[in-house]
C-alpha cells in the first residue's frame, strides 16, 4: 500500500515511539498536519511560538531518556527555531526538528517563506538533511533519530519540501541504520584505562569533576558507586547537577564561575583530576593558565574533539562514560592497591576547612526578600523531588546553589548558550513527560517575558506548572557585572514598565500571586504547591542589590574568587586569628 510523504513521516514517528511533537503549523507543513489529524498515537502540542516549541521539545528530552521532536513550517517558522536548536546543540540534547520547505521546483527562487534551512542551521546542528525524494524519507527519519541519540547527542534537522509530503511510495521503515562515516566509539582504550587507574590510586589530593555527559550516558549510578568506593571529593558542573547526589558528604558543590569556595579551591589545589563527561568550558576553567596548575588530568568523553580542546590532558579516554567508568572500576580492583588513606584524610581536612567559610551565606534578617531564601524554602517544601527548570541569570545560579539535586534529569537549564526565555517552554515539555510530578520554573522578570506567550499553551493543555519569578526589576546578572566591572554604570539593565504579573497570569486564566515580605514567602509557597491542578505564577519582589557569590571574574583563577563583603570580613578575621 502506498502512502503520501506526510503519512510516511507520521508513521515514522509512530514507529519511533514518539509520544509528543511540539509545533506550529504553516503552509509548507500543512500536508504533515493533515496526516497528524488523521491519527491519534502521536499527540501534537500547539506552542505559541516556534522557539517555545523547540524549547518544550528540549525540556521533554532533558527530563527523559527520549529525544524531543518539533515540527515547524518554512521561512520564519524555521528561523524562529534556531535559538532553540542552538540551545540543544550547546548542551548536547537529542532533538529531531522537522521543518516544512517550499516545493523542490521553487528552492533557490526566493519563493514565499523560503530560506536556506540547511545552510542556516548547519553551524548549530549535529547533522541536517534536505529530503528531495519521498523514497528517501523513511530512511532519513531513521538516520535522524539514530544520529540525535548516539555518540554525543545533539539536534538533527530534517527539511521536507511540500511536494515531497504529497508524493507517494511504499512505506518501509528500516529496522537498523548503517552509516559508513558515523561510528561513535563507546568502549575506552584498555591501556589508557589502566594508566588512569594507576594515576588515581597514586593521588594525594584527588578530585572528580563530572558534567552533563554523565547524565546523557545514564551513568549516575556508576559515577556514584565509583566515587563512594574511593572516598574522593566530587564536584558537578552546572549541566551535571544531579549526576551525583548533592546531599552526599563527598559532594563539595558546583564548581566554576559561581561554584562553591570549597569546590573551586579543591580544583585549584588537586594533584590528580578525573574529568568525566565534561568539556572544560570557560565558565568552569576560569583563566586556563591557572586551571588546576599542579594536577595531572584524566579526561573521559565520548566526543574525541572535546579532549584537549581547551585544556591539555595527560590521559585521554574516548568512550561512553557508563562503559568507561565500569571498566575503570574493574581496573582499579585488578591493581590490588588501595588509595593513600592517610593522604586522603589530610586532603579532606583541608576541604572541610574551606567548607567552614559558608560561602553561600546570606542576610537572613533582611526586611527584603532574599532570592536565596525563596529557593532554600522551595527545596525544603518540595523535599528536593521537583523538576526545576530555569531561565538564565542570577536566578539560575541561585537555583543551582540552593536547590540540592540528588537525582539526574531534575535540573533543566540552558547551560552553554545561556538562553533567556528557555524556562517556561522547557517546563511545558517536562510537565508533559511527567504529568503527575511537580514542575517548577525559576525565572526573572526579564527572562520570563521572552516567551511569556506560552502561558496560553499552558492554559490550553491545563499544565499545572509553578512559576517562581524572582523579580528585582533588573536584568540581574547584567546589573551585577556592571556593578563589579563598569563602576556601577547600569546601562539599560533596569527593567522599567513591567506588567503586573499577578494580573497578567490571571488574564491567561491562571492563578497569580504577588509576595513582598519575607514572612509571607513560606506560606505563599505552601499555598502554591497545594494547587496541584493549576498553574501558579508567583511574583516575588526581591532585594534589587543582591549579588551571586562566590564569583570568579573573567581572567582569574579558581582561587581568586569574589565573595560577599560579609564573607570576606569573616575570612580575614579567621586568617588573623
Amino acid at each position: 500500500m502506498e502512502l503520501t510523504g506526510a503519512e510516511i513521516l507520521v508513521r515514522c514517528l509512530q514507529d519511533e515511539g514518539v509520544e509528543y511533537i511540539f509545533g506550529y503549523p504553516g503552509g509548507a507543513a500543512l500536508h504533515i498536519y493533515d496526516a497528524l489529524y488523521k491519527q491519534e498515537k502521536v499527540k501534537h502540542i500547539l506552542a505559541r511560538h516556534e522557539q517555545g516549541a523547540t524549547h518544550a521539545a528540549d525540556g521533554y528530552a532533558r527530563s527523559t531518556t527520549k529525544p524531543g521532536v518539533a515540527l515547524v513550517t518554512s521561512g520564519p517558522g524555521v528561523t524562529n527555531t534556531v535559538t532553540g536548536i542552538a540551545t540543544a546543540y550547546m548542551d548536547s540534547i537529542p532533538l529531531v526538528v522537522i521543518s516544512g520547505q517550499v516545493s523542490t521546483a521553487l528552492i533557490g527562487n526566493d519563493a514565499f517563506q523560503e530560506v536556506d534551512t540547511v545552510g542556516i542551521t548547519r553551524p548549530c546542528v549535529k547533522h541536517n538533511f534536505l529530503v528531495k525524494d519521498v523514497k528517501d524519507l523513511a530512511a532519513t527519519i531513521k538516520k535522524a533519530f539514530y544520529i540525535a541519540q548516539t555518540g554525543r547527542p545533539g539536534p538533527v534537522l530534517v527539511d521536507v519540501p511540500k511536494d515531497v509530503t504529497a508524493q507517494r511510495c511504499e512505506y518501509v521503515y528500516p529496522k537498523e541504520v548503517q552509516m559508513r562515516s558515523y561510528h561513535p566509539v563507546v568502549k575506552g582504550h584498555p591501556g589508557q584505562i589502566k594508566r588512569a587507574a594507576e594515576m588515581l590510586l597514586g593521588a594525594k589530593r584527588p578530585m572528580i569533576y563530572s558534567g552533563g555527559g554523565v547524565i546523557a550516558s545514564e551513568a549516575s549510578r556508576e559515577l556514584t558507586e565509583f566515587t563512594r568506593a574511593l572516598g574522593f571529593p566530587i564536584t558537578n558542573t552546572l549541566m551535571g547537577l544531579g549526576a551525583y547526589p548533592a546531599t552526599d558528604p563527598l559532594f563539595v558543590g558546583m564548581l566554576g564561575m559561581h561554584g562553591t569556595y570549597e569546590a573551586n579551591m579543591a580544583m585549584h589545589d588537586c594533584d590528580v583530576l578525573l574529568a568525566v563527561g565534561a568539556r572544560f568550558d570557560d565558565r568552569v576553567t576560569g583563566e586556563v593558565k591557572q586551571f588546576c596548575p599542579d594536577a595531572r588530568i584524566i579526561h573521559i568523553d565520548i566526543d574525541p574533539s572535546s579532549i584537549s580542546k581547551n585544556v591539555r590532558v595527560d590521559v585521554p579516554i574516548v568512550g561512553d562514560v557508563k562503559n568507561v567508568l565500569s571498566d575503570l572500576s574493574k581496573a582499579m580492583k585488578a591493581a590490588k592497591k588501595e588509595p593513600d588513606k592517610q593522604a586522603l584524610s589530610v586532603w579532606w581536612k583541608r576541604i572541610d576547612g574551606w567548607r567552614k567559610f559558608d560561602c553561600l551565606g546570606f542576610d537572613r534578617a533582611s526586611s527584603l526578600i532574599k532570592p536565596q531564601y525563596v529557593l532554600e524554602t522551595l527545596y525544603r517544601l518540595t523535599k528536593g523531588e521537583a523538576f526545576v527548570t530555569s531561565d538564565v541569570g542570577q536566578h539560575q545560579m541561585w537555583a543551582a546553589q540552593f536547590y540540592k539535586f540528588d537525582k539526574p534529569r531534575r535540573w533543566i537549564n540552558s547551560g552553554g548558550l545561556g538562553t533567556m526565555g528557555f524556562g517556561l517552554p522547557a517546563a511545558m515539555g517536562v510537565q508533559f513527560a511527567h504529568p503527575k510530578d511537580t514542575v517548577v520554573c525559576v525565572t526573572g522578570e526579564a527572562s520570563i517575558q521572552m516567551c511569556i506567550q506560552e502561558l496560553s499553551t499552558c492554559r490550553q493543555y491545563d499544565l499545572p506548572i509553578k512559576i517562581v519569578n524572582l523579580n528585582n526589576r533588573y536584568m540581574g546578572m547584567v546589573r551585577q557585572w556592571q556593578e563589579f566591572f563598569y563602576e556601577s554604570r547600569y546601562s539599560h539593565s533596569y527593567m522599567d514598565a513591567l506588567p503586573d504579573f499577578q494580573k497578567l497570569a490571571e488574564a491567561y486564566g491562571h492563578v497569580g500571586m504577588r509576595i513582598e515580605k519575607p514572612a509571607d514567602v513560606e506560606g505563599a509557597l505552601i499555598e502554591c504547591l497545594k494547587l496541584k491542578d493549576r498553574l501558579v505564577f508567583m511574583d516575588f519582589i526581591t532585594d534589587q542589590n543582591e549579588n551571586v557569590y562566590p564569583m570568579v571574574a573573567a581572567g582569574k583563577g579558581h582561587h581568586e574568587m569574589h565573595v560577599s563583603p560579609s564573607q570576606a570580613r569573616a575570612m580575614e578575621d579567621r586568617e588573623l586569628a
